[in-house]
């Protein structure tokens, strides 16, 4: 089927486009700031509940293990 001269005058055009871009880098949209699923407000809340449980159970554990230490270190002395 042959072309019609429309569609080569508008083949023509979209060769010229796009050899015009050939000679251009790639064309980059700009980047848009990637919002968080989850407010800074809930990482703060988030954050305290994990450090603060992990630091709670570590003041009840190390004075069973202070004194742990501190009567193997005695038994080993004296």
């Amino acid at each position: 089927m042959a072309q019609t001269p429309q569609q080569r005058r508008a083949n023509e055009r979209f060769a010229k486009n796009e050899a015009a871009k050939r000679g251009k880098g790639p064309i980059t949209k700009p980047k848009q700031a990637s919002k968080s699923p989850i407010s800074a407000g809930w990482v703060v809340l988030l954050a305290f509940v994990v450090c603060g449980g992990l630091l709670l159970e570590l003041l009840r554990v190390v004075p069973e293990l202070w004194s742990t230490v501190a009567s193997m270190f005695s038994r080993i002395t004296g």
